[in-house]
């Protein structure tokens, strides 16, 4: 039997449908993401505050390290928002594929 008249076998026997609810414990794994996602948040801040700490007190060396965490944390908190759009894009487009 060759590999690819076996993968077309394979393709109409395995399906996979996600779901949260057939998961146990799904509300405390999506409040755990949840969490996770804002102290992710809190965290892109710190760069804030030490680039206003380093300008505050003239030195160049906090400045510019807090300036390279904010542009650090900025990506940072566009790929967390961004995530679950761009998880499910992905999800769709694979799912779309025969």
């Amino acid at each position: 039997m060759s590999v690819p008249l076996l993968a077309q076998m394979l393709a109409g026997v395995v399906s996979m449908d996600p779901s949260s609810s057939a998961l146990p414990g799904q509300s405390t794994i999506q409040q755990l993401t949840n969490g996770l996602g804002w102290w992710a948040l809190v965290a892109s801040l710190l760069g804030a505050a030490a680039w206003a700490l380093g300008s505050h007190t003239n030195n160049y060396q906090y400045a510019t390290t807090g300036r390279k965490a904010v542009l650090v944390s900025g990506a940072a908190a566009l790929i967390i928002g961004a995530a679950p759009t761009l998880v499910n894009f992905l999800f769709q487009t694979g799912h779309g594929i025969h």
